[in-house]
């Protein structure tokens, strides 16, 4: 869907199909009808603000047509939706779906679209993990009837261990947009010079730092299984789908290593299906 289309159509989204690429859409599809709907509605709010953020539109052009969602959240809140926007308002009032929660999106968002993001320090990379995953997963815990102590804390965990194991995944695929989200604190350790993204993929030094970086992703998802075992299975089944997968993604990472060259991870299909079965069935 074009970006022009995300920001200004007025016609109802197929949220459905919105979802049907993500790692996350065997998760949600495994959900009851009403909240299946709502994480579809939420996952394509996030995919349109994220392909905003993406676009090869001029920034000036990107950060206006991230407030209008700006303005498009008030809208629902306000009882007055666009028409695209009727169902994902909906689900807000019946799921009590936080405003914040958008805004954050949209923040995280405006941090890519306002500039190439290169090396941040490490209190910016865990504001941008916030913004971009864990405010998604703040959504989510609501929609899968977490109370509000424990769905707060995994939001937190699991959000910043799928975050980092994206992070680790597109290390070429971020330095080809002119982005790298490793951490300036981690690549000074290493010795490694902050100057472009494709040279810092490139420095023989990189595998420690990224060695660094998986350590944590393991620490939240660890974080995160305590949590989910001590919540009602029927509420942290999708999680648990989430995290199974991302685990597995992490693990193939880790498994096709860090040094130059590296080839693209790929999502094995069969362990997918299986995890699905497993926390679905069982």
């Amino acid at each position: 869907m074009a970006v022009s289309n995300l920001v200004v159509d007025d016609t109802e989204i197929d949220a459905a199909a919105a979802t049907s690429g993500s790692s996350f859409y065997l998760a949600m599809r495994i959900l009851p009808a009403a909240q299946r709907d709502a994480m579809y509605q939420v996952y394509a709010f996030c995919r349109a603000v994220d392909d905003i953020a993406d676009s090869d539109m001029p920034r000036a052009e990107r950060a206006a047509a991230l407030e209008r969602w700006r303005a498009d959240i008030d809208a629902c809140y306000a009882g007055a939706p666009r028409a695209s926007l009727r169902a994902l308002t909906r689900h807000i009032h019946t799921f009590h779906l936080q405003r914040e929660d958008f805004y954050a999106m949209i923040d995280g968002m405006a941090m890519d679209a306002a500039a190439d993001i290169c090396a941040p320090d490490e209190a910016t990379l865990d504001l941008y993990c916030d913004r971009v995953a864990s405010a998604a997963g703040r959504l989510s815990v609501r929609i899968f009837g977490m109370q509000e102590e424990p769905g707060r804390l995994l939001a937190h965990h699991l959000g910043r261990a799928l975050q980092l194991t994206n992070i680790l995944r597109d290390i070429d695929e971020d330095a080809g947009i002119n982005r790298c989200y490793l951490p300036h604190e981690l690549l000074a350790r290493e010795g490694i010079a902050v100057t472009s993204p494709t040279e810092i993929a490139d420095d023989p030094s990189l595998p420690r730092v990224c060695a660094t970086l998986a350590e944590r992703a393991k620490e939240h998802f660890a974080a995160s299984d305590a949590i989910m075992d001590r919540e009602p299975r029927s509420h942290v089944r999708a999680p648990r789908i989430m995290s199974g997968v991302y685990r597995v993604l992490l693990e193939r990472t880790l498994e096709r290593g860090f040094d130059i060259p590296r080839t693209k991870v790929s999502k094995p299909k069969l362990r997918m299906l299986w995890i699905v079965a497993r926390y679905a069935l069982f």
